[in-house]
């Protein structure tokens, strides 16, 4: 088990240096300036221009701004933001938690309600609950995210005033404690519960189909035929057996948590990582761009190993392939 959790570890090592070093270089090879952006659109100075070009490093040679990066980067230091001139690490932080906090609460309940409704339906294959079901899951499938978001929006914030349209708390208060806590809880419901209704879609037909093929495996069939209660035979046999592709789909899910709830804090103006990396896109900022681009390598490559893990504990043959 050391051994394999070691090849792992080392596998996830390597794929974030070559990511950070393929990123470096396609971040600076796209078009745009973020010089040009500091300066301005409208009419330039080209003196302005040649100092902040000195001035951030970007007159060098590709490979020695790399060199640079690698040696600040090395002591902890992951440079300052072109927009704001504050540290990348202070920007990262304040903002990683509310994606955090928005991305597991969703991607936790879409995988509890999504496993439980596919496995239901599974056991009862073919009858109304499994067509209706299966039939929902491919309409939200193709519903985009933003535009559910924004009818939650009109039916719940503009026509019903239930909830609270954008942000994560009220700035209008300065509540603490529980009061805090439930101020926070209310902001999440629409986008927490628009996220959710959109994934556990994938929850449900990957259990659903994995829990019908284990059930018509031969050693099932085996177990009815000596008498075994089919209760037993499916907490016991079917549904370990079934879990492991569940696994790996939220295990892809928590890596892409920090990338991934982009749009819905757009759409609800959630101060959180997605939304400060499509304002850095936006921006060309190239420090705070390899920030976040080196968070989210980082949190892929740690819950893929998770992933691996907690396979390994499941199914002893994947370790000792």
């Amino acid at each position: 088990m050391k051994g394999y959790i070691g090849r792992r570890i080392f596998t996830g090592i390597l794929t974030i240096i070559f990511s950070f070093c393929v990123t470096f270089f396609l971040i600076r090879l796209a078009p745009g300036n973020p010089i040009k952006v500091l300066a301005g659109t409208d009419k330039p100075n080209p003196q302005l221009i040649e100092h902040l070009t000195i001035k951030y490093g970007l007159d060098k040679p590709l490979p020695v701004q790399f060199a640079n990066y690698i040696k600040n980067l090395l002591k902890g230091d992951l440079g300052f933001s072109y927009m704001s001139n504050e540290p990348v690490v202070k920007l990262i932080k304040g903002k990683i938690y509310p994606t955090l906090l928005l991305g597991l609460t969703s991607s936790i309940i879409a995988l509890i309600v999504g496993t439980i409704l596919g496995v239901q339906a599974a056991r009862r294959v073919g009858s109304k609950f499994d067509k209706i079901l299966c039939g929902i899951s491919y309409v939200l499938d193709s519903t985009p995210s933003f535009w559910l978001g924004l009818i939650f929006i009109l039916i719940f914030s503009s026509t019903l005033k239930l909830l609270p349209t954008s942000g994560m708390r009220d700035l209008r208060t300065d509540n603490e404690g529980i009061l805090h806590i439930l101020d926070v809880i209310k902001h999440m419901v629409l986008p927490v519960g628009t996220l959710s209704i959109l994934q556990a879609p994938i929850y449900f037909r990957i259990s659903r189909s994995s829990v019908l093929h284990t059930m018509s495996e031969d050693f099932i069939m085996t177990f009815r035929a000596t008498g075994m209660k089919e209760s037993r035979i499916f907490n016991k046999y079917v549904l370990k057996n079934s879990i492991i592709p569940t696994v790996t789909m939220f295990s892809l899910s928590l890596a892409f948590t920090i990338s991934g709830v982009a749009i819905m804090e757009t759409v609800f103006a959630w101060p959180g990582m997605g939304r400060l990396m499509m304002e850095a896109i936006g921006n060309r900022d190239y420090p705070l761009l390899m920030g976040i681009y080196l968070v989210i390598s980082i949190s892929i490559c740690i819950f893929m190993i998770v992933a691996d893990i907690l396979y390994a504990i499941m199914d002893p043959r994947i370790r000792l392939e």
